[in-house]
């Protein structure tokens, strides 16, 4: 593998996690406008997404190490590492895909933060909701017949039929 493959993988996942982003932010608007019945479709595609990030990874390390070895790096070596030995242009090219993936995942990380803390705004004012909007108990029948345990007992429909 050569540096040109290494590089066409990056563009991949380059472009792979800018499709995360997108998700990510088409998540945060279903939360935010209340349009849950498609949040689980968008998690299905965010899913399918990082799985095909999964396997970039994989043949991205393979990549790596091939070059890294020419190039007289330890096993595993980080594309900032890989940048600094690397010959020119190659090595200006690596420094970029570093910077611009890290700027993704920062993004990411940012957003998904965010997500997850409207998420369990939502929840949390949901069971608020609940607590605060409980109804009365309707009570019990004893075995004659006669309710206990309403909160509306006074009510009767005596007269109103």
């Amino acid at each position: 593998m050569d540096h040109q493959h290494l590089s066409t993988l990056l563009w991949r996942e380059h472009e792979l996690l800018d499709l995360l982003l997108f998700k990510a932010e088409e998540k945060q608007y279903l939360i935010v406008t209340g349009k849950t019945r498609w949040l689980a479709r968008i998690a299905h595609e965010i899913e399918v997404v990082l799985d095909q990030l999964r396997m970039l990874e994989v043949e991205r390390a393979a990549a790596t190490e091939q070059i890294a070895s020419r190039l007289g790096l330890s096993a595993n070596p980080s594309l900032r590492q890989l940048a600094e030995v690397a010959p020119t242009p190659w090595s200006d090219l690596y420094t970029k895909h570093h910077e611009g993936l890290l700027l993704l995942v920062t993004e990411l990380r940012s957003l998904s933060d965010a997500n997850k803390e409207l998420i369990e705004g939502g929840l949390a004012s949901i069971s608020d909701a609940l607590l605060t909007s409980r109804s009365p108990s309707a009570g019990t029948y004893t075995h004659n017949g006669r309710q206990t345990g309403n909160a509306y007992r006074s009510v009767t429909l005596d007269g109103a039929l």
